[in-house]
């Protein structure tokens, strides 16, 4: 069933290799636009402009006003919150990506997300990866954990993933993996935890985490790298406002001790990871075919 919601562009430039979707929403599940950001990154400048979603009946606009700008034809023009459907084909890999990002709507959810699972059935997705970024009690000091989640006990067991636990007020986000694991269509949750006293503002280190984790599970790359410098500049930055209140100071010791005590055993290899990863993949196409 076709969505008048859903705006179809074009085609992508040629078949897409089974399909990874990798989505991420601004809102809830995006603390410091980490998520949103890292989909910008990994998405890069060549993607294929595939489909938007029409913003109208999703968005109280009193809440999320449209932006009047001037246009460089020296005309105004309005723009409005946007979800739109990317393609980026990977010549060198077995498999292509799709990427579907945007604000987390305001009105009728489980619409919006109907025209998601169109975009599935489209362009015969075969797994979905979701990031996100959330609040938690971390120092800014100590690598960026990534939690990885997914129902599905084979992929979880492969890809050393945990089943999901959260329960509690959820965004679109967790209103698409529930309908996913309703329809049984592997899914995975990338989420970054990141410095409850550091909120607002970008959060690159965030960012680069996450497109970290995800080219070791899937083995496809992601642009990480150009988080590096960025990331360092931020620590720094950091550094230099929070050591100057001698609270904070023994605040952010608390939170490193417990953070140190918390790590978990070393992950597998990239390699390792990503082997196990197309294996699952491709037991799976073979029984859908």
């Amino acid at each position: 069933m076709e969505h008048a919601h859903l705006l179809w562009h074009r085609q992508p430039p040629r078949e897409l290799r089974s399909p990874i979707l990798v989505t991420a929403w601004a809102g809830w599940f995006d603390v410091c636009h980490a998520a949103t950001t890292a989909i910008d990154t990994m998405r890069g400048s060549d993607a294929t402009h595939l489909a938007s979603v029409d913003s109208e009946d999703f968005f109280d606009f009193r809440e999320r006003r449209p932006l009047l700008y001037l246009g460089e034809n020296g005309r105004n023009h309005i723009e409005w919150p946007a979800n739109e459907i990317h393609c980026r084909t990977l010549e060198k890999q077995s498999r292509d990506l799709i990427f579907f990002k945007g604000t987390e709507p305001h009105l009728r959810w489980q619409t919006f997300i109907d025209n998601a699972m169109e975009i599935i059935a489209q362009l015969d997705v075969k797994l979905i990866i979701t990031l996100g970024s959330t609040l938690a009690e971390v120092p800014h000091t100590r690598p960026v954990k990534v939690t990885g989640s997914t129902p599905n006990t084979k992929l979880a067991a492969m890809l050393r993933l945990t089943a999901p636990s959260y329960r509690g007020p959820t965004g679109v986000t967790g209103v698409f993996h529930d309908r996913l694991e309703a329809a049984r269509i592997p899914a995975v949750s990338l989420r970054a935890s990141v410095p409850h006293y550091l909120a607002t503002g970008p959060n690159p280190m965030a960012s680069q985490a996450l497109l970290e984790r995800f080219e070791r599970i899937t083995g496809l790359p992601t642009n990480w790298t150009e988080f590096e410098r960025p990331s360092q500049d931020w620590i720094s930055e950091v550094d230099a406002a929070v050591t100057k209140d001698a609270e904070i100071v023994e605040y952010l010791r608390r939170l490193e001790e417990r953070y140190d005590k918390e790590i978990a055993a070393s992950l597998p290899t990239p390699e390792d990871l990503g082997a196990e990863f197309e294996r699952y993949l491709r037991q799976h196409d073979e029984r859908q075919t």
